[in-house]
């Protein structure tokens, strides 16, 4: 169990501690932070509330968060595109629909339950749902992805990612024609305050930021190349819905008008890292899936 705490500034006076804890703990669902309450391990003051409290500026939040309850993930004998690997790493290719680890409603058929048949081992930090998965990338994205065999080359890569040497590079399609060769879209993200299922440009979001340049131009969309600083959930789709350029396919950020693609036109081409072990420079490249590149062909024919 984590015992957490908060105290309620003036401009959350009178919001619904529901609603409030659902913006405080980010990872969790306003149905999970009703279920903590109504299981009492949720106090204001040091006294139990129900779900509709409203909260007073300068009240005492605290919260016991539960230990998730233990779940067995099967290793499935699911194919793997594997790039790189060696006794600490592992450098994939995701294909674009399969979700990265089992969480409520995917129990099966992940990329975490593919690597677990693949292999025998697997670092443990990020808990049983997530074994290895040291950075995710969407459903809908394809590429490369990173996973660590251990504890200590876990430890290795997330440090880099933390410092912010990792190279990674994404190739997408968005709607509308960018005028600039290139450009930084520097921009905080968090969650949407209308709605919680979505990220969004916010003010008191984490510092988020995406290099882009143009690949290619067409008539009404354009090709671009991203490398990313930051790793913040659906970053890219985010930010390029917030300049006006959402990404092609997008069902979550985009115009429902689309190009014929189920999912975002994106795609994790490129993955540069030490090895966390070792300290040699590691860089993959790979090409966008069959999928991606026929609109691409599409697009040229057009003009």
């Amino acid at each position: 169990m984590s015992l957490q705490s908060y105290t309620v500034t003036e401009s959350e006076q009178n919001e619904r501690i529901d609603k409030l804890l659902t913006k405080v703990n980010d990872q969790a669902s306003r149905s999970q932070v009703q279920s903590w309450v109504k299981g009492q391990l949720v106090k204001v003051n040091n006294k139990q509330v129900k779900s509709n409290y409203k909260c007073q500026a300068g009240d005492e939040i605290t919260w016991t968060i539960p230990e998730p309850e233990p779940v067995d993930i099967m290793p499935e004998n699911i194919p793997i595109d594997v790039i790189y690997e060696d006794e600490h790493v592992l450098v994939v290719n995701k294909p674009r629909g399969m979700v990265v680890h089992p969480s409520a409603g995917h129990m099966s058929g992940t990329l975490v339950n593919a690597i677990l048949y693949h292999c025998d081992d697997l670092s443990g930090i990020n808990g049983i749902m997530r074994p290895g998965i040291v950075h995710r990338i969407d459903k809908d994205t394809s590429g490369l992805l990173m996973v660590a065999k251990n504890d200590q080359a876990h430890v290795g890569l997330a440090e880099q990612l933390a410092d912010k040497t990792i190279k990674r590079k994404y190739e997408a399609i968005v709607h509308g024609v960018l005028e600039h060769e290139a450009g930084t879209i520097d921009a905080p993200i968090g969650r949407d305050p209308k709605d919680r299922q979505k990220m969004a440009v916010v003010d008191h979001g984490k510092h988020a930021l995406t290099h882009f340049n143009v690949l290619n131009r067409f008539e009404e969309f354009t090709h671009i190349e991203c490398e990313l600083e930051t790793g913040r959930t659906h970053q890219i789709r985010v930010h390029f819905k917030y300049i006006g350029f959402p990404l092609v396919g997008d069902p979550k950020y985009g115009p429902r008008k689309t190009l014929d693609l189920d999912g975002q036109a994106l795609h994790a081409r490129m993955l540069g890292f030490n090895h966390p072990i070792t300290n040699k420079w590691l860089e993959y490249e790979v090409d966008a899936p069959e999928e991606f590149q026929q609109i691409l062909r599409e697009l040229q024919l057009r003009g």
